[in-house]
């Protein structure tokens, strides 16, 4: 049985995957399939586990995040400005990109609960509130503070989740042959890639990396970062899985347009009343704001570690990194600027990165250096399968920035 104490870094990483983005491609999902795509998701979290497992292990083992271990690895000045180029443009100016959608995201929670509030006449207060609450906790300066306000934050959305799950009257035989029967509905494979791709992200490699080395700093405890593992992700699964169920259950087959986060909650209300939709906007609040601290921390940590900069939580250099970002959030959000072309190149970044850096982890996780620690031919083999879905996932990501989806 996992203990509330060994509850923690994989916990961030749920925190981080389960932002607006994964809300509306989960909904999505729903509405335009119903229950078909319920299996993808159960990959998702497979994939994801065999990925965060090396990453934790990484981090245990060497004491040292990801971003440090790359580091160290690239002995020649190419590689090395290689891989800075790579970190800085895909987890550094793509997480900044990103870090809009997030701030927005939880201010439409809050819309929804609250009515909008303005600052000005242009533009809502909420990002700012959001910004505030998510500097607050990143400012803090300590670990054990910043991670058990993920796991309130991520508790939070877990119970408004799943309680609009078990507020509607479920299709249980579409739901089970969706979850365990796969197929792929005309004009799906996109929506597939897509819930794939939520899962899978490359700065929960960096952020699960390094936040395993502050928490464990003994090798004896990889059995606790394996608990803390097994408990989050499946977890992080259960809400997207709920969400799409949600989805399925009241807008699957019906005239109803969902095109962003802000229409979810209002779409719920007539199907299954205030109560329904209360519950999402709480969740997509919670959401929001957790993957607000997320993205700029893993941000922080993997330029920290590839630039060989001072990795305390309490220092300059880390606590600028994650403050431009966390800034320039609440900037794009506040003002509802979309900087297509700066997401345009972080998509590009992140689809050639991803794979880069799953072989890298793979490599690294069968240097001698681990000793027993390595990976053995089973952890091999399956880490074989999901580095051949980061190349998919890579493709997709290119694709869809030169405009060829």
């Amino acid at each position: 049985m996992i203990k509330l104490p060994q509850i923690g870094p994989a916990v961030l990483v749920t925190a981080a995957f389960i932002g607006p983005g994964t809300v509306i491609t989960a909904t999505m999902a729903g509405a335009n399939y119903g229950f078909s795509l319920l299996w993808a998701l159960v990959f998702s979290v497979f994939a994801t586990i065999v990925l965060q497992e090396m990453a934790a292990r990484l981090g245990v083992v060497t004491q040292k995040g990801l971003g440090e271990n790359i580091r160290l690895a690239c002995t020649t000045k190419f590689s090395k400005y290689l891989s800075i180029f790579l970190v800085v443009s895909a987890i550094v100016i793509g997480n900044a990109a990103y870090q809009g959608g997030n701030i927005s995201g939880a201010s439409l929670g809050l819309t929804h609960l609250f009515e909008d509030q303005h600052w000005f006449a242009f533009t809502s207060i909420w990002p700012v509130v959001i910004g505030l609450l998510a500097f607050s906790i990143l400012a803090s300066g300590s670990y054990r503070i910043i991670e058990k306000s993920l796991i309130v934050l991520v508790g939070v959305m877990s119970i408004a989740f799943l309680a609009s799950f078990f507020l509607i009257d479920i299709n249980w035989a579409d739901f089970f042959s969706g979850l365990l029967i796969p197929s792929l509905p005309s004009g799906a494979t996109l929506t597939v890639i897509a819930l794939i791709g939520t899962t899978v992200v490359p700065y929960n490699l960096f952020l699960h990396s390094a936040s395993a080395s502050k928490k464990w700093q003994k090798v004896e405890q990889l059995e606790d970062a394996r608990k803390d593992l097994y408990f989050a992700i499946p977890l992080g699964g259960l809400i997207s899985i709920a969400i799409v169920s949600t989805a399925a259950t009241a807008f699957f087959g019906q005239q109803i347009q969902i095109t962003n986060a802000a229409d979810i909650a209002p779409a719920l209300e007539p199907v299954f009343g205030d109560l329904s939709a209360v519950f999402i906007a709480i969740g997509l609040f919670a959401a929001g704001i957790s993957s607000a601290v997320t993205a700029p921390l893993a941000a922080a940590f993997a330029l920290s570690g590839i630039l060989n900069l001072n990795k305390n939580l309490n220092a300059w250099p880390f606590k600028s990194i994650w403050l431009v970002i966390l800034l320039l959030g609440v900037l794009i959000a506040s003002l509802g600027y979309k900087p297509m072309a700066v997401i345009w190149f972080a998509q590009v970044a992140n689809g050639v990165l991803l794979p880069l850096i799953t072989v890298f982890l793979l490599w690294m996780m069968n240097s001698q250096a681990l000793g027993q620690h390595r990976n053995n031919f089973k952890q091999n083999m399956l880490a074989g399968i999901v580095v051949a879905l980061t190349l998919m996932l890579s493709a997709r990501s290119l694709m869809s920035a030169f405009g060829l989806l």
